[in-house]
């Protein structure tokens, strides 16, 4: 008889299902993760403080890591990074501005993230900005075409711009390093599914991301193990590193839960084979399919553009986007709401 541990899926329950209208930017942003972290192990497995100090070298790369007293920046702490590149790379899709310093609520990123919205989500997010603060990083480390040598954490700061009563806070402002931006800039970064933030285990974000980076849309892509826990930056034995990466292998192949690609083990070889559900961009000239809206969605459209045809709108819309969106009901009520912000209403 199976037990409820082996019945239970590895990803989180999706916390968030349903849209809010009201932030529909916030999930319409896919999300996006720099590639020099990606192929680094800049962040910590552990779910408890880690203090230390870390050296990896590849070739004439180098990169050292060294914690505050509060620990090195952990893997699930990197959610709050991948939140401001994905907003970051979507107003500059949109054309619009951007720079280091990236303000927003935290209860949308809480949300975009997979969190829990409580009080104790809250107390997690403060102390995870104090960890990415704390965090630093010296690297020679190439960056959109040139070599540089730096330290600097992977946020220069973070503030919280109000709080309510109950001490929850609600703004965030926060600058991200200069590295971290460099990346944003060149462009330097790849789209992540958003099943990434279901993960329940540190070591499984990190086997899919250096897949992503390293397989990308290939059909498969090989790393010995050994050079895998190297990439991950785990602190286990190898055989214990094996018998972690096996466990995941074991449930991948139970329940197929690992998003983008399906891992296997081969002797010492670790195996991700690309499931063709890869999230990218969408290339100038290639059609992007987005479903029939449904009925309602012109009830609200109309509410939220009072005046306005819809149906141009949904026309225009639909030329505009240049990916399609997760939640293309919600996507076209906030493309909406937008033009009247813009425009005004008529």
């Amino acid at each position: 008889m199976n037990s409820s541990a082996d019945l239970r899926s590895p990803l989180l329950p999706d916390r968030h299902p349903t849209p809010d209208f009201f932030v529909c930017d916030i999930f319409d942003a896919s999300p996006r993760g720099d590639m020099a972290s990606m192929e680094h192990p800049v962040f910590s497995l552990s779910t408890k403080p880690d203090h230390r100090v870390r050296r990896y070298e590849n070739g004439c790369n180098y990169l050292e890591i060294k914690p505050s007293a509060d620990g090195l920046a952990t893997v699930h702490d990197r959610d709050i990074l991948i939140y401001c590149i994905s907003q970051l790379m979507a107003s500059w899709n949109e054309g619009k501005p951007i720079s280091q310093v990236v303000r927003f609520k935290a209860h949308d990123l809480l949300k975009a993230t997979n969190r829990m919205t409580n009080g104790q989500a809250y107390l997690g997010l403060k102390a995870a900005l104090e960890r990415l603060s704390g965090t630093r990083i010296s690297t020679n480390i190439l960056a959109g075409g040139q070599e540089e040598f730096e330290t600097f954490g992977l946020i220069e700061r973070a503030k919280i711009v109000r709080e309510t009563r109950d001490g929850r806070m609600q703004d965030v402002e926060i600058k991200l390093s200069d590295w971290v931006y460099a990346a944003i800039e060149h462009k330097e970064v790849l789209t992540l599914s958003r099943n990434y933030f279901r993960l329940r285990k540190p070591l499984e974000r990190r086997a899919y991301e250096i897949a992503r980076k390293h397989c990308g849309r290939q059909s498969q892509w090989r790393i010995s193990l050994e050079k895998l826990q190297l990439k991950c930056g785990s602190s286990s034995t190898l055989k214990e590193f094996r018998r972690l990466i096996k466990a995941i292998v074991d449930e991948d192949r139970k329940f197929n839960h690992m998003p983008d690609y399906l891992i296997s083990l081969e002797g010492d070889m670790v195996i991700f084979a690309n499931r063709g559900t890869v999230p990218d961009s969408i290339s100038n000239g290639e059609e992007i399919v987005i479903p029939p809206l449904k009925p309602e969605t012109y009830v609200i459209a109309k509410q939220a553009a009072p005046g306005w045809d819809v149906y141009l709108l949904e026309q225009e819309w639909r030329g505009w986007i240049t990916e399609p969106p997760q939640y293309p009901d919600a996507a076209f009520v906030g493309f909406c709401r937008k033009v009247v912000e813009k425009r005004g209403s008529l």
